[in-house]
């Protein structure tokens, strides 16, 4: 785990360190955070560390308790669900925003992570993808203005992230169709057509709720045997 640089908010600092330490599986559901060994392995005091649990709480990443230490939260298959309709709203949505405001320079942002999505396929770099994929989602959020629904998408991309890590070893198989419905996506906005961008973006975010359902039946077929 990384410590902590002196120059910048203490509190602000250990909690992207843990965040990405819990998004990326280094710490697991269910992992105790007890205030004096993680304050001495980032290099802090108790109270900028007691912030960072509060901050880490309120987006639903650990479960504070009386009297015990911190956990971290179990992210199930259940609530992966709920997070992908909550997705699916809010994204379908926003695709309109898109149309609306998107400008040349974002476009070829966009086909240019479409480009680093298809090479990070193309070398077996899943990881990479996975971020690619996530950073071409939260870009067309940046689009709108609405900041808490940029908040909300932003952290149900996170939440994700810890769904799509427990199925890592099955991006191989999903990541060339992910891509290509980014790309169905992109062609959609770029002819401006509103109807074709939001169709193609529910055909996306279904396939993915799909693949989702099937990787996780197959996972647990397999830890059952």
């Amino acid at each position: 785990m990384k410590k902590i640089n002196k120059s910048s908010r203490l509190s602000d600092q250990a909690f992207e360190i843990l965040k990405e330490s819990i998004l990326v599986g280094e710490l697991k559901g269910g992992d105790p955070l007890p205030e004096e060994k993680y304050s001495k392995q980032l290099g802090i005091s108790r109270t900028p560390f007691r912030d960072t649990l509060t901050r880490l709480a309120s987006e639903g990443l650990i479960i504070q308790r009386n009297g015990a230490p911190a956990v971290v939260a179990d992210f199930t298959k259940e609530m992966s669900l709920e997070h992908m309709e909550l997705r699916n709203i809010l994204e379908v949505y926003n695709i309109e925003k898109v149309l609306l405001k998107i400008d040349s320079e974002m476009l070829e942002s966009l086909k240019k992570n479409l480009e680093m999505q298809k090479r990070a396929i193309e070398e077996n770099r899943y990881s990479e993808f996975m971020q690619l994929d996530k950073e071409f989602h939260l870009s067309l959020v940046s689009i709108n203005a609405n900041n808490e629904i940029k908040k909300i998408i932003q952290r149900v991309n996170d939440d994700l992230s810890r769904a799509f890590l427990i199925l890592s070893k099955t991006v191989p198989q999903s990541a060339q169709e992910a891509q290509e419905e980014h790309g169905e996506i992109i062609k959609a906005i770029e002819m401006r057509d509103t109807v074709l961008a939001k169709n193609k973006m529910i055909v996306h975010l279904n396939n993915v709720e799909k693949r989702f359902l099937n990787y996780y039946q197959a996972k647990e077929d397999e830890d059952s045997n």
